[in-house]
């Protein structure tokens, strides 16, 4: 077994799209409509091929409670890897994205934690 897709349920699917592929430089693998919203997938441009992120509507109240209390209680949703943590912090710092944990050293990983603009925390980690 392996995972080829996880998820992301987001407040604004088109937000989220233009967050995660302009800002985070991210690549549209899916975009297909689906009854009201869209199967719309993202993928790394380093993995094309590799696990992609559904960004999910987040239409069912129970998800809508849970990703808020989330957020609420500043745990991220997912983490994302990097190979250089304080490159991507000044980059996307300099995008204006909001960083609530700067770069921080935890023993064997550094972590820094942003917000994607559309209800989620995510971690962006550095394995040391």
């Amino acid at each position: 077994m392996r995972v080829t897709l996880t998820s992301i349920p987001v407040t604004d699917q088109e937000k989220a799209a233009a967050f995660y592929t302009g800002t985070l430089g991210m690549q549209i693998r899916h975009d297909v409509p689906a009854g009201g919203a869209r199967w719309l997938t993202v993928v790394s441009p380093a993995d094309p091929d590799g696990t992609e992120i559904l960004l999910e509507p987040r239409g069912m109240d129970a998800a809508v409670t849970y990703y808020e209390h989330l957020y609420n209680n500043d745990i991220p949703a997912t983490q994302l890897e990097t190979d250089d943590l304080d490159a991507e912090f000044t980059r996307l710092s300099g995008l204006g994205v909001r960083f609530p944990m700067e770069p921080t050293d935890m023993d064997t990983v550094k972590v820094a934690v942003f917000d994607d603009t559309c209800g989620n925390l995510i971690q962006l980690a550095q394995p040391q």
